[in-house]
């Protein structure tokens, strides 16, 4: 493997925050800690900067990229380096979305988004994470050509200010890869600085099978360039070529890109595709000590120029990979929660709450000044590589084949030893929930609502697929067109249908949003659900039951959240969760009061309860001073 160097230095074509063509928001108010400053601005950026860049980098390197840095910086430095412990709280929602997710047909799908929002969620949700919003390729979204440019077919950076002027704006910054298409990668072929030095290439003859692949497609992809042909580094497909940042040029390419999306609003800066960012012969080439040395920098800088961002880390892997970038509290202030949906679709598919538990108790709480980001469906398909080892061998095939029943499909991913094991599972989740491994039934709106209920009740943040809030079914059409399995859940609506299903309760679409939006309403109201809360895991006798507990920072709210996982009414004895009995309980979700803490009580198929001692109390609850 050959990692190419800069020779000749030469005035760098990196993204330069032009204004003129497509002029994103400006002056877009942050909420930095007003604060004297704890150091002079130089010594602040050495002093955290240039320990990380020594630890990948040779002395004289990390020396001329703290100087560089610091230029970039210097002028937007926060009064204080202090950490902003107060990011999030029980308030904070997400959405998760295309940008032409809902269309028209007239007007720029941004546009046509943000108008959605804000009639249909203004009062639901605080943040959104529109998906990779700029010129691409390929992936529908994730080979960017170009990336601080708005995808014209969706609108311009005046839609995008819109939306961030309503909710907290997550974008993704694709941070191990580019299009093929991309002017990097064409100076690259041209042999022409600086892209020529920007990219990865290797000798197809040299064992690369220790590298650990997320896809079946070939490693290396052979290009033809001014030097001959060459083999570059393609984690994802051919038309994905992966960055070398060993290069220490490429690092600030990026570090311009992260700071150009702050200002242009972003309150979360979503690292995709992390675990894969930093190469090393010999190795498996992810979650290498060199790539957890760059979160922890990107981290770092977000925190010299606005402690109040947070930095979220995608790595769809196996639990214990995905827990490690927490770091000691110092890398990704959010992780994906990629065990949750596997789990929870297993487990409401057996109708049993075992595996849900042993994940729940061996979770680590989230360190203070980190959080869970959690989801249940996302625009990808369900990953099954964060349940691995966490089931058993029969209930992984039964999950598989309950979802090929259900119009769901299988995508593969390539293994050391040369086989192939499904990667992710292709389906909508709401279809994926139509029944169990008995197959289909009845109970289809209600199961979704418990998955979505329980996903909202956990310690974290909570995100929805926005196909998941508008309960959308298979897009199998849409496969068939594309000839990729992750489109089935990437349906476009057309929103004078969707308005016309909206305007009608007796659809599973109006049933879907109009409940979750009430679940959401009341969850946002509950100081038990910040997303730091106290979570403890409950055992009732009963296996269709699946119950944890929530308790304020504060100490003055505790909801127990109980959830039928099963087909069957199931009886829950009261005195199994050890309430106070000097308290008043209520259920936050039907208003049902529980005047005998001896009474049983008997929950419908699927149905929730969130039992607590103090409903509707919001208030702030403040995080504690690190000393």
């Amino acid at each position: 493997m050959t990692v190419a160097q800069n020779r000749t230095k030469q005035s760098k074509s990196g993204p330069q925050q032009d204004f003129s063509a497509q002029t994103p928001p400006q002056n877009y108010p942050i909420n930095k800690l007003d604060i004297v400053p704890d150091h002079p601005p130089l010594s602040r950026v050495t002093n955290n900067i240039k320990p990380l860049l020594e630890k990948v980098y040779p002395v004289e390197t990390a020396e001329r990229l703290t100087t560089e840095i610091f230029a970039l910086v210097k002028d937007t430095l926060c009064p204080s380096g202090r950490e902003d412990l107060k990011k999030w709280n029980h308030n904070n929602v997400l959405l998760i979305t295309y940008g032409d997710s809902i269309v028209d047909g007239q007007r720029a799908p941004l546009s046509v988004l943000a108008g959605f929002l804000e009639t249909h969620l203004q009062d639901t949700i605080t943040g959104v994470h529109i998906l990779p919003f700029f010129p691409y390729s390929s992936d529908d979204g994730f080979a960017i050509i170009d990336y601080l440019k708005v995808n014209p077919e969706l609108g311009n950076w005046d839609d995008v200010k819109r939306i961030a002027t309503h909710f907290n704006l997550m974008v993704d910054l694709v941070v191990n890869h580019i299009s093929s298409k991309h002017e990097w990668f064409e100076q690259f072929k041209q042999n022409q600085q600086p892209g020529c030095d920007y990219f990865i290439t290797a000798d197809p003859s040299e064992d690369l099978s220790q590298v650990v692949r997320p896809r079946s497609s070939p490693l290396l992809t052979p290009v033809a360039t001014a030097a001959g042909e060459q083999h570059v580094w393609t984690t994802f497909s051919a038309d994905q070529v992966d960055v070398n940042f060993e290069n220490p040029d490429v690092l600030i390419e990026y570090i311009k890109i992260i700071l150009f999306y702050v200002e242009a609003g972003a309150r979360y800066i979503r690292l995709d595709a992390v675990g894969f960012l930093w190469k090393k012969q010999h190795t498996d080439c992810i979650h290498l000590p060199e790539t957890h040395a760059m979160v922890r920098l990107f981290r770092e800088i977000l925190q010299l120029v606005d402690p109040g961002i947070a930095l979220i880390t995608e790595t769809n892997v196996p639990n214990r990979e995905n827990l490690s970038y927490f770091g000691n509290r110092n890398e990704a202030h959010m992780i994906y929660n990629f065990s949750l949906p596997p789990l929870l679709l297993n487990a409401l598919m057996q109708g049993r709450s075992e595996h849900l538990k042993t994940w729940m108790m061996s979770m680590p709480p989230a360190p203070i000044g980190c959080a869970y980001f959690n989801f249940t469906a996302s625009h990808d398909g369900i990953g099954m590589r964060p349940a691995e080892g966490l089931l058993t061998g029969d209930e992984y095939a039964q999950l598989i084949t309950a979802m090929r029943n259900f119009g769901g499909k299988i995508s593969m991913r390539s293994r050391p030893d040369g086989t192939e094991s499904p990667y992710e599972i292709n389906i909508s989740l709401f279809d994926a929930l139509k029944g169990t491994v008995k197959g289909e039934d009845e109970w289809q709106v209600e199961r979704f609502l418990c998955s979505q209920t329980i996903m909202m009740a956990l310690e974290g943040i909570p995100a929805f697929y926005i196909h998941s809030l508008l309960g959308t079914h298979n897009y199998t059409e849409g496969v068939e067109k594309t000839g990729h399995n992750r489109t089935i859940n990437r349906y476009k609506w057309d929103l004078e249908a969707l308005e016309t299903a909206l305007a009608d309760p007796t659809t599973s679409h109006a049933k879907v949003l109009n409940e979750l939006k009430r679940l959401i309403k009341i969850r946002r109201q509950q100081t038990a659900f910040h997303p730091n809360a106290t979570q403890y895991t409950l055992h009732p006798m009963n296996p269709a039951l699946f119950a944890f507990w929530r308790q304020s920072l504060t100490r003055d709210q505790s909801i127990f959240s109980v959830h039928n996982l099963s087909d069957q009414p199931q009886e829950l004895r009261l005195s199994d969760l050890n309430l106070v009995s000097t308290d008043d309980w209520y259920d936050l979700i039907s208003d049902d009061k529980f005047p005998d803490l001896d009474m049983v009580c008997v929950l419908r198929p699927y149905q929730s309860v969130w039992m607590t001692n103090k409903p509707n109390s919001a208030h702030d609850d403040t995080m504690p001073t690190l000393l």
